[in-house]
């Protein structure tokens, strides 16, 4: 499934594109995870997502995808891409998080018609913590979704600067 062209106004954008980074981030998470992603039946607000991953979009497309989630998520995730105990999970539920989190952009520019060679990605960067602000550019757009990974919510997020 591919979207059209990147360049489309904000509006257009969010319709066409949500659909596909859901799509994206299932697909990830099947592949990467043998884990279906479900969609909560109402908004959740009870969990602390305390780790936050970012990836950076440059090209012809620029902004920031965000993957948000517990850091018992992280670390499920880490058990699942690398064999590990879920108590055993230390640093290495920040790769873990960082390439899913990756991983997602990457998949997601692909499905969008011209974005896959004129956008680079960057190397992934996650934070520890829920007491932050991420401060994007007043003109950007964004693109929010929540899902269920294990039934606990994950937040990804794509802000782009038109």
């Amino acid at each position: 499934m591919n979207a059209s062209d990147p360049n489309l106004a904000e509006s257009e954008r969010n319709e066409s594109w949500t659909p596909l980074l859901k799509l994206a981030s299932r697909e990830v998470f099947e592949l990467m995870l043998s884990s279906s992603l479900g969609v909560p039946p109402e908004v959740l607000t009870d969990q602390v997502l305390d780790i936050t991953a970012m990836v950076g979009l440059a090209g012809h497309v620029c902004g920031i995808m965000t993957l948000r989630c517990t850091s018992q998520s992280a670390a499920l995730m880490a058990s699942k891409m690398l064999g590990v105990d879920v108590a055993d999970a230390g640093p290495e539920m920040w790769d873990a998080v960082g390439e899913v989190c990756n991983m997602i952009a990457g998949n997601f520019k692909n499905k969008v018609t011209g974005m896959g060679d004129t956008c680079m990605l960057s190397v992934p960067t996650v934070i520890t913590g829920a007491d932050y602000s991420l401060h994007a550019p007043a003109d950007s757009g964004k693109i929010q979704i929540t899902l269920l990974f294990e039934e606990s919510p994950l937040i990804i997020s794509l802000e782009v600067n038109d």
